[in-house]
Order: C-alpha cells, then sequence, then structure tokens
C-alpha cells in the first residue's frame, strides 16, 4: 500500500527505483514503530504521511539542481525532507541536524544503511560547517534565521502561506506551490552578499 501511494503521489514529478521505494517503506515502517514511544510525528494515517511527509520531501528533493552537493536539514525531526532527499539523490552527502537526543537517536537508526547521510545531534545554530544547500520543513523562519547565513548559501525550505521575512540574507524565488494542498510552498532562496 505504502509503495503504490507514494509511486502515485510523486508521478509526474521524480522517478523512484524498486530499491529506493523500498528504502523509503523501510523508513516508514520504523517511524510508525517507533512513533508509539518517542513523539516523531503527529501524522497517523498512512495516506497523509506519505503526501505530507515522504511526497513533499521527494518534491523539494527535485527541484534542487543536479550535481553533488552537501546539503544540510536543519530540524529534521523524523528525517524530513533531508533521509527522502538523501534516498532521491545518492550522490549528495546529507547531514540530518536534530537537537532532541531521542529523534537523533531514531535517525541514526533509521539512517544506518545509507552512506551518504550522518547525523548531528545539536542544534544547527552550534554547527561550525558549510554546506551548500541547506533545506528545512515546518521550521519557523525565527528559528532558521540564526543558522541559515552560517551554514549554507542557497536553501529550499517547505513552508506554509507566511512570507520570508525581510532581514534575513537572502534573495527569494516566487514561491512554488507543493501540489498536494493549498497553503504549502517550496521556497528557494540565495544567500546576498552585501
Amino acid at each position: 500500500m505504502f509503495a503504490e501511494l507514494l509511486r502515485q503521489g510523486v508521478a509526474g514529478i521524480v522517478e523512484l527505483s524498486p530499491g529506493q521505494v523500498e528504502v523509503l517503506e523501510t523508513h516508514y515502517q520504523l517511524l510508525v514503530r517507533w512513533n508509539r514511544t518517542v513523539n516523531l510525528t503527529s501524522i497517523k494515517r498512512m495516506e497523509e504521511a506519505v503526501e505530507r511527509h515522504y511526497c513533499e520531501s521527494l518534491f523539494l528533493g527535485a527541484h534542487l539542481p543536479q550535481g553533488r552537493f552537501r546539503i544540510v536539514d536543519i530540524g529534521s525531526g523524523a528525517g524530513f525532507p533531508g533521509f527522502p532527499v538523501a534516498v532521491l539523490r545518492p550522490e549528495c552527502s546529507v547531514t540530518l541536524i536534530e537537537s532532541r537526543q531521542r529523534k537523533a537517536v531514531f535517525l541514526r537508526e533509521a539512517s544506518r544503511n545509507l552512506p551518504n547521510v550522518r547525523v548531528l545531534a545539536r542544534r544547527a545554530e552550534d554547527a561550525r560547517e558549510q554546506f551548500e544547500w541547506a533545506i528545512s520543513r515546518a521550521v519557523s523562519y525565527v528559528d532558521l534565521a540564526p543558522c541559515l547565513k552560517i551554514l549554507a548559501a542557497n536553501v529550499d525550505l517547505l513552508t506554509g502561506g507566511e512570507e520570508p521575512p525581510d532581514g534575513i540574507g537572502f534573495v527569494w524565488q516566487p514561491a512554488i506551490p507543493v501540489p498536494w494542498g493549498r497553503q504549502r510552498f517550496l521556497r528557494i532562496g540565495h544567500q546576498c552578499f552585501t
């Protein structure tokens, strides 16, 4: 059921190999199991989880430019959008930053067979690395502002209807509506060096 829903959801956006679908389904099964004791997501229905977590993350991944990049997922939570992006883009190195220790333990367990993923269990503003791209989902601009410019010159954010505030140092492309619902957007920004 998961595989069918996922393939239908991303049809015309990305093509996934059977191996990629299997990795994402294994992640989902682990997420459901762990969610019984660790609050990883409030979304319980498979259809909604596939759409909001996996399809939206893959939509973001499809909008990243081609090439090998170092990507950081800020506030990864249960691995979104970073885990599906890492599965979609195995040539890229993806760092999942999650400050909550129990969620970081889940991320390590979920990604142990993905060689292009690593987990940092700390606050994003404490990371002292540079990446080509920062990605994030459902993290407020207020929380992202202190670390975005430090971590990456380019960002892809899955957000609601709120416009990015002035003064955080990025020039934003027009918002791209996410196909699965109203008031969900992909916002792509590039650091302005002034």
